[in-house]
């Protein structure tokens, strides 16, 4: 099957009743009558929280606020009459209403959904779910009825000079309060920076996986996730990498916080793919010397000094230094 990716953000609103918003596929979804979050897939260099703000407006006719960031999750659908399978990774926000009258997408004939309902958790046990939502919101993941899948739309082909790339990064640390960090090799977009360790996914891979991977492929190290931080948006509309020309690249990065209980000496295995030069250890006070990304000085909170490459983008800075929407932080990215 013909390997498809798509990113999506979807929103999680209660109401004082703790009642939680829920749409409904329309005919023209790919589960017609099946009910989910309020959410759908980015637009080329849009951030995730925009995306959300954007979707929930337009399935719901509420204007939200993003509050919080709740989960990032990976799953993959099979389309057998198309021969594609679809790898969704899926960006969920806690938000809350600021405006709006709640009613259903205004094009019940192009739209993907066509009910809009607050629903008690009781409620919405009783309906077809989508597995995220299922999860979302606590609840067992039962499988659709046979037949619950009517997409028959080809899906676009992916367009040649402009590529999206969904990643996971930690912020690592050991028991001295160390950092591991990488070093981006020359030949890649932020070179000879220092950079969280970390990169993308593969299909079908849930984002933790793979940045546990990575990690060990760029320091041999191994790692536990503890925490979620935060979401980071990139867009470079000419990033220059190995591929020798210019691509509008958007890139979509969550970074988690990592704990290292025993480690050792740092070492890239060939398996890196070659964009990490090296990887080494530093202390909080050998950190403020170092070149680094515009990601890993948002997360670790000191200056960086971005190359003319690296410059932000008024599609990418959404306000300050930080990540946007990761437990209060604002948005920051690099080149890799």
């Amino acid at each position: 099957m013909e390997q498809v990716r798509r990113v999506g953000a979807y929103g999680v609103l209660r109401d004082a009743e703790h009642r939680v918003l829920l749409v409904r596929g329309s005919d023209q979804a790919d589960f017609p009558g099946v009910w989910s979050l309020p959410g759908g897939g980015l637009e080329h260099a849009e951030h995730p929280a925009y995306a959300v703000v954007r979707e929930v407006a337009e399935e719901t006719g509420l204007a939200v606020e993003v509050t919080g960031l709740r989960a990032v999750v990976a799953d993959v659908v099979p389309y057998p009459d198309l021969g594609v399978a679809l790898h969704t990774d899926r960006i969920l926000f806690e938000v809350t209403p600021v405006g709006g009258v709640l009613h259903a997408e205004p094009d019940g004939t192009t739209g993907t959904t066509d009910l809009a309902r607050w629903l008690t958790i009781d409620e919405a046990a009783g309906l077809s779910l989508l597995a995220f939502t299922a999860e979302a919101l606590g609840l067992p993941v039962v499988p659709l009825p046979p037949g619950a899948l009517r997409r028959r739309v080809p899906f676009a082909p992916p367009g040649t000079d402009r590529r999206q790339r969904f990643g996971a990064y930690g912020l690592v640390t050991d028991p001295a309060g160390r950092v591991l960090l990488s070093l981006i090799a020359e030949g890649y977009p932020g070179a000879g920076r220092w950079h969280l360790p970390g990169g993308g996914t593969d299909h079908g891979e849930q984002p933790v996986t793979a940045l546990l991977r990575e990690l060990v492929e760029e320091s041999g190290q191994l790692g536990r996730v503890t925490e979620l931080i935060g979401v980071d948006n990139l867009h470079n509309p000419a990033a220059l990498g190995p591929e020798g020309y210019p691509l509008d690249w958007h890139g979509i990065r969550v970074v988690y916080r990592v704990a290292v209980d025993v480690p050792t000496e740092p070492e890239v295995t060939e398996l890196a793919g070659g964009s990490t030069a090296r990887a080494d250890w530093f202390t909080p006070a050998g950190l403020r010397e170092l070149p680094l990304t515009e990601i890993a000085a948002a997360v670790l909170e000191a200056p960086a000094q971005p190359s003319a490459s690296e410059r932000p983008t008024p599609a990418r800075r959404v306000g300050g230094a930080g990540l946007r929407y990761s437990r209060g932080r604002a948005d920051g990215g690099n080149g890799r």
